[in-house]
């Protein structure tokens, strides 16, 4: 046997983890791949080859949500891209010449990757040791040219479509304090900058069925949104949540309410429970937009969500309200990190105001983001049916909206110091027994 034997060689022998790589042969398995969710893609090839097959690839109709982008250059071209930008869902590499290179241009690739960011490497060696060695890296997949389409398609196919892979979402609750704090133009403002901050797939849903407003904020007049999600179970999948939610830019969707009095909205406890685990499954980040009331559901969807941003105004009532919801969501979710504290409206003239270091003191947070009063601006946006950022991208306020976007995101600021390794941020590779 030879000192780097491939893996037809050792088919024999490979554990079951390995059998993907000999296997890579029709096109059956991709055929029963189902579409791929809403992922963010960038690829990064040496050859005009297998640029050609991934470009084929984002065409097949099972990519039709996704977005790709596609550069050449390999590792090297992805770390300097990386070290500026944040990372998609998927980066998809082609390597080639001195293992010990590609090696480390790869662990240098893992010092600017997020947490949920995953790899499929390409490459023209045939060998278990190499697979092994990416495989203990964290790399997702590792795929040997030539590469077919429907290879491509099924390895990315495979990473999201394991059942028992964790969801692909993150939930973002925004919650008020008080009624009219302005916890949902925060909300909408937030997701709007994620959106367009970080290239990435972003819902809003507004949970506030008979008063929401983000089909105003958002300029859009749905004739459907959550009301019909939670009210079909039976019906709610991906292929319906697709048909039911508005699109307001490239990378930003809206699941918008009713907003009409022509019914009531008695739900029960996990009434939205099906639908929150039916957007996590298809979407990288879901923005709930969560009314100002306290029943059952509201309980149980913040028990449940990633992130709670709280919003409140610098005033005694707001800080009553902060400080009860504040001590029920820690006993409610012990081992979560606490909500993300917003202040709104800060500096309105002539009102007596509790500073915002001391408002947060006394709920023991740190204020993430201090949103001045300006009604002239956030006056013209909402009638415009507009962002902030939209009006105007370099206001002060537009920042402050950045930066709380990025504080919620889950992601690591792109400018900031390498990151940590490649096998602790990026998603083991799980397989079954063929």
């Amino acid at each position: 046997m030879s000192a780097n034997p491939d893996l037809k060689e050792l088919s024999g022998y490979l554990d079951p983890a390995t059998e993907f790589v000999e296997n890579q042969t029709g096109t059956n398995d991709a055929l029963r791949i189902g579409n791929i969710p809403r992922i963010t893609v960038h690829g990064f090839c040496l050859t005009e080859t297998t640029m050609r097959i991934a470009e084929a690839a984002m065409e097949d109709r099972r990519m039709t949500k996704a977005h790709l982008k596609l550069d050449m250059g390999g590792i090297p071209s992805a770390i300097d891209t990386f070290q500026q930008a944040p990372t998609p869902n998927l980066i998809i590499v082609e390597i080639s010449g001195a293992q010990e290179d590609f090696l480390q241009n790869l662990d240098h690739l893992a010092e600017y990757c997020d947490a949920g960011t995953k790899v499929i490497v390409i490459g023209d060696v045939n060998d278990v040791t190499l697979y092994r060695d990416l495989i203990a890296r964290g790399v997702s997949e590792y795929l040997i040219t030539p590469v077919t389409v429907f290879q491509l398609i099924g390895a990315i196919g495979n990473l999201y479509g394991d059942p028992e892979a964790e969801p692909l979402g993150r939930t973002i609750a925004f919650f008020g304090a008080k009624g009219g704090c302005g916890s949902s133009t925060i909300a909408h403002n937030s997701a709007w900058s994620l959106s367009r901050g970080f290239q990435s797939e972003v819902v809003v849903t507004d949970l506030d069925l008979p008063f929401g407003t983000a089909g105003l904020d958002f300029n859009q007049d749905p004739l459907q949104g959550v009301y019909e999600a939670v009210s079909s179970p039976d019906r709610l999948d991906e292929t319906y949540l697709d048909r039911i939610l508005s699109k307001c830019s490239e990378h930003l969707s809206l699941l918008a309410a009713p907003a009409t009095l022509e019914r009531t909205y008695d739900h029960g406890e996990k009434s939205f429970e099906l639908l929150l685990e039916t957007m996590k499954a298809s979407m990288p980040h879901v923005v709930l937009d969560v009314p100002h009331v306290w029943n059952s559901w509201i309980k149980h969807t913040l028990l449940n969500v990633d992130e709670i941003v709280l919003v409140a105004e610098p005033d005694l009532a707001n800080l009553r309200n902060a400080k009860n919801v504040v001590d029920t969501l820690k006993q409610l979710r012990p081992n979560d990190s606490p909500p993300v504290l917003v202040m709104n409206r800060v500096n309105v003239p002539k009102r007596p105001e509790i500073k915002p270091d001391e408002f947060a003191g006394a709920l023991g947070l740190s204020v993430q983001s201090a949103i001045p009063f300006d009604p002239q601006l956030f006056g013209t946006a909402a009638n415009n049916g507009q962002m902030i950022g939209e009006m105007d991208g370099k206001h002060a306020v537009t920042r402050v909206f950045g930066e709380l976007a990025q504080a919620v995101s889950g992601k690591v600021q792109p400018s900031a110091a390498p990151r940590s390794a490649l096998a602790g941020l990026l998603s083991k590779l799980k397989r079954k027994a063929g």
